[in-house]
């Protein structure tokens, strides 16, 4: 079982991000002030129309960020970490995808490797191999990251104990006092449509309700906050709303908000509630054109108007920290964004401390 490690030095990226930015930004300008980011689509499309990229998730490279992502990013990445680690910290970033492959995945795990390299306030190790995670191999870390994970990402069709086992490890190392951070795809796993297909109603029988989207790992859906069922297509402009401006992990955002071009996710009605989780970031929902509103599906539509996109919650005697954007690649080159995954990330390691009680009492 071979871990990713990392290959590239701070000091030789910082080498590639002086010979590549002005190219970079020369091609597509830099990200809209205040906002974290904007994009090409993350779907490994590239540079030109039509023109792949050889590297990102979807390419025949699958696991190589691209040179001029990592460049751009590395030009926004802090110095500074918000919080002094009270020991030294380890952080296992799982980039498995048992479902869609975003392009971004190798860009994220890098964020997660840099930031910590460049405050020091954790060492990365990167793995696709979902078999690592053990309650053996754990042991070394003080959280898990998981990046744009989708589907059933620690089952093995062929190993269903092992899955199983994978499955109590991932639960056991959270709720033991350990950390967890997802991003994006984190939220798109262990979900899928109630019911199935079934037969067509018999003539004049009035047709089935729409089938619902449903969990299929409950102790994970709660501990990452929610399920996927529905997202506003890439490129659609967001409107975020601080709900939380007095915590430390929204202190690089101004008061008032900010805007994001992205793939933006939304939660099954039943799968979130701010009764268990502390959210940071949400949808401004008010300020949606009802053509966008219109474009999520009425049959499963939130009837609360509450799209929550970053929260925290104690799970047990650790921490759950989880951003719904970074679908695409320009997301990262945002310096707001970088650090608002630094601070949420010290926060799932214990360094940070923040209000994690449930927005609704």
């Amino acid at each position: 079982m071979k871990l990713t490690t990392k290959t590239i030095t701070i000091a030789s990226t910082c080498a590639a991000a002086l010979l590549l930015s002005a190219f970079i930004f020369a091609q597509q300008g830099p990200p809209p002030g205040g906002a974290p980011g904007g994009g090409r689509g993350g779907s490994g499309g590239g540079r030109g129309p039509g023109t792949p990229d050889a590297c990102g998730g979807r390419s025949s490279l699958p696991q190589v960020a691209c040179a001029s992502d990592v460049a751009a990013m590395m030009a926004s990445m802090p110095d500074k970490a918000y919080a002094t680690p009270a020991s030294p910290r380890k952080i296992l970033v799982l980039c498995r995808a048992n479902g869609f492959v975003h392009s971004s995945i190798p860009l994220a795990a890098k964020m997660v490797e840099y930031l910590g390299d460049r405050t020091g306030a954790w060492s990365t190790t990167i793995t696709y191999d979902h078999t690592v995670i053990t309650a053996e191999n754990l042991k070394q870390y003080d959280a898990l990251f998981l990046d744009s994970t989708t589907g059933a990402f620690l089952d093995d069709a062929n190993d269903p104990a092992g899955s199983e086992v994978r499955k109590k490890a991932l639960l056991d190392f959270v709720k033991s006092g350990k950390g967890l951070a997802g991003i994006h795809a984190a939220t798109d796993s262990y979900h899928g449509n109630g019911g199935g297909r079934g037969a067509p109603p018999a003539a004049g029988a009035p047709a089935a309700a729409p089938a619902q989207p449903q969990g299929t790992w409950p102790e994970f859906n709660q501990m990452i906050g929610g399920f996927f069922k529905f997202h506003w297509t890439y490129p659609t402009l967001i409107s975020v709303k601080i709900d939380d401006p007095k915590s430390p992990l929204t202190q690089m955002f101004g008061p008032r908000g900010y805007e994001v071009v992205d793939e933006t996710y939304t939660f099954a009605q039943d799968s979130f509630s701010r009764k268990r989780v502390h959210v940071l970031t949400s949808i401004n929902y008010d300020r949606m054109s009802q053509n966008d509103k219109d474009k999520e599906p009425a049959a499963t539509k939130r009837t609360d108007g509450d799209y929550a996109l970053s929260y925290i919650q104690r799970v047990g005697n650790g921490r759950v920290f989880y951003e719904a954007h970074g679908h695409d690649e320009k997301v990262y080159y945002g310096r707001p964004f970088l650090l608002h995954m630094l601070a949420g990330i010290q926060y799932a390691l214990g360094d940070l401390k923040a209000d994690d009680s449930p927005s609704v009492q």
